[in-house]
């Protein structure tokens, strides 16, 4: 795919409400099969106790934001109370910005020219301090898990580490949005602590 092209691509992505709409309803179905599956350290049963996000560099609205939560519960036994956080689609750990602009902005270094990348950053208002930092956490943090240490094996030929996270949006093919949202799936261990990875895409 072009460079031209994929800016569009990502443009298109960031701006699309029914799009973010369609996150929203991922998480929600993926916190009610946490929450149906009870605590995974006793028999107890999960309330929630969710957490107020403010994320950044969604669709632009002339409406007020709307209050965005992060699904969590916590186990109702005493002497248990575990946290029980889901994956997410929607979230990347306590970045501040939407995961896919965390995905999409990082991996357009490796993909467009300076020029265009300035451009799309003036968009979302990020500052060039806070992708060099999304850039080393996906060289070292990403790249050290234990998570990547399991599902790098399920790539052939083997992702370029060095340009992640633009080898994962090449190999996934993020043209089409279905194949965005199986990436973000993938990604989702990365989001919580809570849960460990399933090996599963």
């Amino acid at each position: 795919m072009k460079n031209k092209n994929r800016e569009n691509g990502c443009q298109c992505y960031l701006t699309d409400q029914k799009l973010f709409r369609l996150f929203e309803k991922c998480d929600n179905e993926m916190a009610e099969k946490c929450r149906q599956a009870g605590c995974q350290y006793c028999s107890g049963v999960l309330h929630r106790s969710d957490y107020k996000r403010k994320p950044r560099g969604g669709p632009a609205s002339d409406a007020p934001p709307p209050d965005v939560y992060r699904d969590s519960f916590c186990c109702d036994q005493e002497g248990c109370r575990k946290r029980h956080t889901p994956p997410s689609i929607r979230f990347l750990g306590r970045k501040v910005y939407w995961a896919v602009v965390v995905i999409l902005a990082t991996a357009l270094r490796h993909g467009i020219n300076d020029r265009r990348l300035q451009v799309l950053r003036g968009h979302l208002e990020i500052d060039r301090r806070t992708l060099e930092r999304w850039r080393q956490w996906w060289l070292d943090t990403v790249v050290k898990s234990e998570f990547w240490k399991s599902a790098r094996a399920r790539f052939t030929p083997p992702l370029c580490e060095a340009t992640l996270p633009f080898s994962l949006c090449e190999a996934f093919d993020i043209d089409r949005q279905d194949r965005l949202l199986k990436l973000l799936h993938f990604l989702g261990p990365l989001t919580t602590p809570s849960l460990p990875w399933s090996g599963a895409f």
